[in-house]
């Protein structure tokens, strides 16, 4: 995502945020969480609130896991996350508010590997992928590309991208628990993005709605044979394509039928909303994700 793109998503955010002047007879739902969702979801409220008056939708980012604990506070009514809610968020709630959160997969996030376009190395097996963020492969020469030391870029502690990749790659491939203390710590998708564009030995990972030409994607394999694109529909849906997410909200109490954010949740798996998903560089939600909002949210309320 270049800068006209960033500017693009600031004013987009920027107009969600006011909505317009609100009037006292205008509901109010507030959404706080993942920096890889609030484009999306930024897009998903404006389209809503254009053709639904009466509600105001307010979305901010910040990190999955700021948005869960603002969620636990009780300061918004929907937390965007790319990873699943922790156990010991749960409990917290549980203390708060006597109850279990509430989920709805919105979408799913296929993440991507990136490099400076000028590397010479295209693909990658995730065991490699790993030791590299492990900090165990130090130099590009180690995984056939030209020698250079290999530079980190990777999310903050708060982010649900930095958690799910260091538990889904780094842990699940290494053993490790921990990324390479090198790694630097970027506050979002965009800034990886840049940094890795303007760095020769650079590496980092960024949800595919963030790719665009200053950086190249990197295949990756679990058996060193097939190598797979996120951008590979057939891979993606298959489950080849090994680093996918559902993307999440959860809220505290099932929505009133009918209210506002009712009405925006159903919004957003509907057919309009799910072709807004993928405008904006996400999977819609698969049959499985389906199912489980169904089950766990759906079936409770209608």
């Amino acid at each position: 995502m270049g800068y006209i793109q960033f500017i693009a998503l600031l004013m987009l955010t920027i107009s969600v945020a006011i909505g317009g002047c609100i009037s006292e007879d205008e509901e109010i739902v507030v959404i706080k969480g993942s920096d890889t969702m609030v484009y999306m979801v930024s897009v998903l409220a404006q389209e809503f609130m254009d053709k639904n008056p009466e509600g105001n939708i307010i979305v901010s980012g910040g990190g999955s896991g700021t948005g869960i604990k603002s969620l636990i506070n009780g300061l918004v009514d929907v937390a965007d996350a790319s990873r699943p809610i922790k156990e010991s968020e749960i409990k917290k709630i549980r203390e708060e508010f006597g109850t279990d959160p509430k989920t709805l997969i919105i979408a799913r996030d296929m993440l991507a590997v990136v490099v400076n376009p000028s590397n010479s190395v295209d693909k990658l097996t995730m065991t490699q992928l790993g030791k590299i963020f492990a900090g165990e492969i130090t130099d590009w020469e180690e995984v056939g590309g030209k020698k250079g030391k290999i530079t980190l870029y990777g999310r903050q502690s708060t982010s649900g991208t930095y958690e799910f990749f260091r538990e889904q790659v780094v842990e699940k491939y290494t053993g490790k628990k921990e990324y390479s203390a090198s790694m630097r710590s970027l506050t979002g998708n965009t800034q990886i993005y840049d940094a890795v564009s303007s760095d020769p030995n650079g590496i980092g990972y960024i949800g595919v709605g963030y790719v665009a030409d200053m950086v190249k994607v990197v295949k990756v394999s679990e058996d060193g044979v097939n190598y797979y694109s996120p951008f590979d529909s057939d891979a993606v849906q298959s489950g080849k394509y090994v680093i996918s997410r559902p993307l999440y909200q959860y809220m505290i109490d099932y929505p009133s039928k009918g209210s506002v954010l009712y009405n925006f949740l159903k919004f957003e798996v509907s057919e309009e909303g799910q072709k807004i998903v993928n405008e904006a560089g996400f999977y819609p939600i698969f049959k499985v994700d389906r199912e489980h909002n169904m089950e766990s949210l759906w079936s409770k309320i209608d």
